[in-house]
């Protein structure tokens, strides 16, 4: 199969969704499986992962509902309170949905050391529990805080989503590359090659921008531990589904099909453990 690692679904709340700032008015609207259907169609994708936007419970049943509605979502990443006493309990609940694959937290709109603070690593470690996984999504200021949550908690399978945003409007690669390479160290972590056009120039960007952050994703992870990701709807602000899956195409294409059927399919099929 050829897998969407990472997207999204919603249905616009103007308060709940204030991280759709001005500038991103194209996505100020609902955006649902029955949209995106026609677009995975048209770029022959077979399925996707559908990843949690807000931060409740309400929206991992959501996420579920919608799974268990359309055959093109295969897993998703939901939310819940990581730190909560009830963790354990509510992790419980939850898998009655076997279509419920990992979590994820916008850690990315949290002080640079969230992922260091004990109740959140302790909190990530009972995912083992359930042989869930965990979506890193975080700025290159938080990659400390990242590479201290993996290296304490190896029994979990983590993600980090979008390459850790890096600053490619501004050509910022070095210190960026060395966390990267260092994360990658850890075997138990994989990368989604997603989220880049939105951290490029939105109006003026080209394929070889995405090109030295790519590099550093293959030295340091190799094919075996990269995931392709659209980010779709989010990505609609700087380019459209096609643009942001031909940037790894092209890229990956002098690897030949062995690489491009892991990078596209294979091996987020494996991460998340996919139908």
């Amino acid at each position: 199969m050829i897998i969407d690692s990472h997207q999204h679904f919603w249905q616009y709340e103007p308060v709940r969704d204030a991280w759709i700032t001005d500038d991103m008015s194209a996505i100020r609207r609902d955006f649902l499986p029955a949209d995106l259907e026609p677009v995975l169609a048209e770029n022959g994708v077979d399925g996707c992962v559908a990843v949690q936007a807000s931060q409740s419970e309400a929206e991992t049943e959501f996420l579920v509902q919608l799974a268990r509605a359309y055959d093109i979502v295969k897993g998703v990443v939901g939310w819940v309170d990581l730190q909560a006493p009830t963790l354990s309990d509510r992790l419980a609940h939850f898998a009655q949905h076997s279509l419920i694959k990992g979590y994820r937290h916008v850690a990315q709109a949290e002080p640079d050391d969230f992922l260091t603070r004990p109740g959140v690593v302790e909190g990530i470690r009972k995912l083992a529990d359930f042989g869930l996984t965990y979506d890193i999504l975080i700025y290159p200021s938080q990659l400390k805080a990242a590479l201290h949550l993996v290296r304490a908690v190896p029994e979990v399978n983590f993600v980090i989503d979008h390459l850790a945003k890096p600053y490619i409007k501004k050509r910022d690669i070095n210190r960026w590359s060395n966390f990267m390479a260092e994360m990658a160290k850890q075997p138990n972590v994989h990368c989604k090659l997603s989220g880049m056009v939105t951290e490029a120039d939105w109006q003026d960007w080209g394929k070889r921008d995405f090109f030295p952050y790519l590099d550093v994703a293959f030295e340091h992870f190799g094919p075996d531990r990269l995931m392709f990701g659209s980010d779709w709807p989010v990505c609609l602000v700087a380019a459209n589904y096609t643009q942001v899956k031909t940037i790894i195409e092209d890229y990956v294409e002098p690897w030949g099909d062995e690489v491009r059927l892991k990078v596209f399919g294979e091996n987020a099929t494996r991460f998340y453990r996919l139908a």
